[in-house]
């Protein structure tokens, strides 16, 4: 499962409404990607649909969708916000991961 921060889910029902979703009935698609500066990079947008190779969770009335072989990388993992004065966005706090770069975008397990 993956688990979102009240930060999050407040940032993300924001944004979501900026672009034209609705967290009521669309999804955050979270996934991993090759890249960056350790290796692995994560990828969140937003989404209408689910495929028939997506995990699908809610949590703190978010929902995520993640591809099963994203899913291996992410289980465990807490989406959070940070708005403090080291820089503003999304933080991935994923046990999995065994070593992140300095701006937390990117990981290796």
């Amino acid at each position: 499962m993956i688990q979102v921060s009240a930060s999050a889910s407040k940032k993300i029902v924001d944004m979501m409404k900026d672009d034209g979703f609705d967290s009521a009935q669309d999804y955050v698609r979270v996934g991993v990607k090759s890249g960056g500066c350790s290796g692995l990079s994560y990828d969140l947008t937003f989404d209408k649909q689910i495929g028939e190779n997506d995990k699908v969770f809610e949590d703190n009335n978010i929902k995520i969708a993640v591809e099963k072989k994203s899913f291996l990388y992410l289980a465990g993992t807490i989406l959070e916000f940070s708005g403090g004065l080291n820089g503003k966005g999304f933080v991935f706090n994923n046990p999995n991961a065994s070593r992140t770069c300095g701006c937390g975008e990117s990981f290796s397990l």
